[in-house]
């Protein structure tokens, strides 16, 4: 999707249309959490695998057999070697923007990986994050061979088919007016006042998500009537959709999206 009509498909709008959220949901920081409306789900971001399943090496393990051989530099930070004094790892994540790796790598869903190793989809009392899985890391690096999903944003196949599905549960279908709210997070944490409001048609959606601005999905797309709203909060690895007990049924059953209810407190 080409990045150039943005302005004019998704003019920028006021900042006062995010009051309503604001209120109903505190800060918006990292995008603005609602509560069920009446009913809410996650739609989890997508991960891989690659044909040879995983490896018994980490990518923290790999990361330090290239720099022992020079193939790549060293982070380095002041007189901290971060690579050798073990002070970052190498998780083998990333945040913003994400899709299909290509040929050779296939989706792996949260639910299968959960049956493999018998951890949790997502541990109780937290929210899908970099502490799931934690049987599957080692030292709190993944195996080469799996891609975890991204923080902060929707991967491009699961943004795609989720605009599809609101667009059958909207007023207007791909005609519902919109908005949609990046957080300055997304934006480089440049300006913290100038809340980053877009409006424009849900099914004009798919420009959103090249927005060449931002990295990321916007933390927060909800239909103008407010029958639904999504929100991608930076620091997590899903995206919480809250809206009426139909569209969140469609979800848990589609068949491209992975979804998971949590407690109704989450």
């Amino acid at each position: 999707m080409p990045r150039e009509p943005l302005s004019r498909t998704w003019p920028l709008a006021p900042s006062g249309a995010t009051d309503w959220l604001r209120e109903l949901c505190g800060d918006g920081l990292t995008g603005f959490m609602p509560p069920p409306m009446p009913d809410a789900v996650w739609v989890l971001n997508a991960m891989y695998e690659h044909e040879q399943g995983p490896s018994e090496t980490s990518y923290h393990e790999h990361r330090q057999a290239l720099v022992a051989e020079g193939s790549v530099e060293p982070h380095i930070i002041g007189d901290l070697d971060l690579d050798l004094d073990a002070v970052g790892v190498t998780t083998g994540g990333g945040i913003g923007r994400a899709g299909h790796p290509g040929p050779g790598w296939r989706r792996l869903r949260w639910a299968e990986l959960a049956r493999r190793t018998g951890d949790p989809v997502v541990p109780s009392g937290v929210l899908p994050c970099f502490r799931c899985f934690p049987s599957v890391r080692k030292d709190g690096s993944w195996p080469l061979g799996i891609i975890p999903p991204t923080e902060g944003s929707l991967d491009r196949e699961t943004w795609t088919r989720l605009v599809a599905v609101l667009a059958e549960f909207s007023p207007a279908g791909p005609d519902t007016p919109c908005f949609a709210y990046y957080n300055p997070l997304t934006l480089g944490a440049e300006d913290f006042d100038n809340l980053h409001v877009r409006a424009g048609r849900l099914g004009d959606a798919g420009f959103l998500y090249d927005h060449s601005e931002a990295d990321f999905s916007p933390s927060n797309l909800w239909a103008e009537d407010r029958s639904w709203c999504l929100c991608t909060d930076y620091d997590l690895w899903a995206t919480k959709v809250a809206g009426p007990r139909s569209l969140i049924e469609a979800l848990l059953s589609d068949l491209e999206i992975e979804a998971i209810r949590l407690p109704r407190s989450s």
